[in-house]
């Protein structure tokens, strides 16, 4: 498996992203929705990464700058065929790895309540996401869970995956690949 960035403007993607967003219409009331669409994917406060296995798109994730001490996990997907291998935790890692190298101090997510959702949740809450209340944009909703994990600051070197150098650090990591 390979995390890419980018992949908005393939049909593979498209394809992973059209079952995101039937799936979210199908558990959620319309108003309810907060997934994201390829147009929305594409603005420029968002980092958008693919995950692929060879030739194939299976997962999706992105990153949006809240604020310049918060993020927000958004569109976070594993294709059906796909799931139980591992995706969307090597998606998660990358997403807070990238938030920790931002300098971000919190990352947050919003998600559904219904059962559909519990694998998410248990996987959040595995990489030490708890429940808080409303975030940026959102209102407190019967169809949503709020997450949040409180991050250290300490900027990560996204290429070994340890902590950046003081020379990193002082140098700034870029906000944007």
């Amino acid at each position: 498996m390979e995390i890419r960035l980018g992949g908005l403007d393939t049909p593979e993607v498209a394809v992973v992203l059209a079952e995101h967003l039937a799936d979210m219409h199908r558990y959620s009331p319309p108003d309810s929705v907060h997934a994201l669409d390829l147009e929305r994917l594409a603005a420029p406060d968002l980092t958008f990464w693919s995950v692929w296995d060879g030739e194939q798109a299976i997962g999706c994730g992105a990153l949006r700058e809240l604020d310049p001490t918060h993020g927000e996990v958004k569109s976070m997907r594993t294709g059906s065929a796909h799931r139980r291998r591992g995706v969307g935790a090597l998606v998660l890692r990358h997403l807070v790895a990238e938030a920790r190298g931002r300098g971000y101090r919190r990352l947050s997510l919003e998600t559904g309540p219904q059962a559909e959702f519990a694998p998410a949740r248990a996987m959040y809450a595995r990489h030490g996401f708890v429940e808080c209340g409303p975030f940026g944009p959102y209102a407190a909703d019967e169809f949503s869970v709020f997450m949040t994990l409180e991050l250290d600051g300490v900027p990560v070197d996204l290429r070994s995956g340890g902590v950046a150098s003081g020379e990193e650090r002082r140098a700034g990591n870029p906000r944007r690949a």
